[in-house]
């Protein structure tokens, strides 16, 4: 059975409730990027390049089994030339895939789940998140020249590793973009190859490790596309008048070597600086909201919580998704890429899918479902299929009404323990205090 055509037989008729993967991912596009990219299969081969696509999304689904297992299993060959697939045919089939065909499937079904999603917005404004990740590669040395790894005082990581930045709707988790390279690669960098995928009416919420006005300027350049930080300590600013208590329209100077490096970047630029206490700690942050009559200070500041949501992503990916498997699986940089971009491709998917769970239930937003028990259960029936008779497979595999309701988190618990930075390990023994010895 192919894992397509496995993954189609879960389909069921409304539009709010769960369709196929198969549907989901409509395999004209699939086909459109394989030609775009010059990989389409011409004759018919023991693994055709369509059914490699759906082997790369297998390997972040089934993170358990090997490629050369998940193709096995699956059947993913043409059963009258051949019963399995040796591992150095998965592997060239792979190279020969390559990565930007999955790269652009991924970017062209976002650009449609996106448009189809009817994300809810604040002030007529959909909320996203930029931040960065880190994932480690298998040691190989391909991936070692490929890649850098990070090191501290004492020694350098153990495996290369990639660093990646993704654009996030926040009320969805659904990916809008990434870019990811070695981690030797700055996060703004990163973000900057993210430019062209910056949706209009949005307002995206960064890290304060993000400020850079080049960046920030460049981002806005556009219709109604905002950002939010935090100020970083030390900023400098020119107040140019009040807009009410703890709102004030600030002026930044940008440097020379800014404009120099971001061309079009004015001399100054100005922005909205907001101060609130949040738990006996006095907060500011910086906007380019400065129409104080279209967004009110007093909501804009408790809009940056909603950051966290791109955290919780990358904690499904990496946790739920890849069941806590932090190396990635391939050898080679290319295949890498192409792993990356496929666990990107099948957190969407899957996602996308809980996007028409929760339309399923009154004022439910997706991120109220649990990611966890959701993408387990999609999962778990997925391994079912080729047991289950061709009869019962509707009713077997998926019964939205009833299962969304199962899925939906009571509510989000706050942080218990803030971050803190952990002191640095000691390279000498250190005395402990009233310390017992013996003569």
């Amino acid at each position: 059975m192919l894992l397509s055509d496995a993954l189609a037989r879960t389909s069921l008729n409304r539009t709010v409730e769960f369709h196929s993967l198969a549907d989901v991912l409509d395999p004209e596009i699939i086909q459109a990027c394989l030609v775009s990219n010059g990989v389409a299969t011409v004759r018919r081969r023991k693994l055709p390049m369509e059914a490699m696509v759906w082997a790369v999304i297998g390997m972040a689904l089934f993170r358990g089994d090997s490629v050369r297992q998940l193709i096995n299993k699956l059947d993913i060959v043409l059963p009258q030339e051949v019963d399995s697939v040796v591992r150095s045919a998965v592997t060239q089939a792979r190279k020969k895939l390559g990565s930007e065909v999955v790269r652009d499937i991924f970017r062209q079904t976002s650009v449609n789940w996106h448009a189809q999603a009817q994300h809810p917005n604040w002030g007529g404004l959909n909320l996203y998140g930029v931040d960065g990740v880190v994932w480690r590669t298998p040691d190989s040395p391909q991936n070692a020249e490929a890649f850098a790894r990070t090191a501290n005082k004492s020694k350098e990581a153990a495996y290369p590793q990639v660093r990646m930045v993704c654009l996030m709707e926040l009320s969805s988790h659904l990916l809008v973009d990434s870019a990811f390279d070695s981690v030797a690669v700055n996060e703004m960098h990163l973000a900057a190859r993210l430019l062209a995928s910056v949706p209009d009416k949005s307002l995206t919420l960064f890290d304060k490790g993000f400020y850079s006005l080049g960046l920030l300027h460049a981002w806005q350049q556009g219709q109604q596309r905002h950002w939010l930080l935090p100020m970083r300590k030390g900023t400098q600013y020119e107040v140019i008048r009040s807009l009410g208590r703890q709102d004030k329209l600030v002026r930044l100077t940008t440097s020379p070597q800014a404009r120099k490096k971001w061309p079009g970047l004015p001399e100054t630029l100005e922005a909205r600086l907001l101060s609130k206490t949040v738990k006996g700690k006095l907060v500011h942050v910086l906007t380019s909201l400065t129409d104080a009559m279209a967004y009110p200070g007093r909501d804009i500041v408790d809009l940056y919580a909603h950051r966290w949501e791109i955290e919780l992503g990358y904690r499904e990916m990496k946790q739920h998704l890849l069941d806590s498997r932090f190396t990635l699986r391939s050898q080679l940089p290319e295949l890498i890429r192409q792993e990356l971009w496929g666990v990107l491709l099948a957190y969407n998917l899957i996602r996308y899918k809980m996007i028409l769970m929760a339309h399923s239930l009154p004022a439910t937003y997706p991120n109220q479902l649990s990611f966890r028990e959701a993408s387990s259960y999609i999962i778990f029936k997925l391994t079912q299929l080729p047991g289950v008779a061709p009869g019962n497979l509707p009713s077997a595999v998926f019964a939205p009404e009833k299962q969304a309701k199962q899925f939906k988190l009571e509510g989000k618990r706050e942080r218990s323990y803030p971050r803190v930075l952990k002191a640095s390990k000691n390279t000498y023994p250190v005395r402990k205090k009233n310390a017992v010895h013996l003569k």
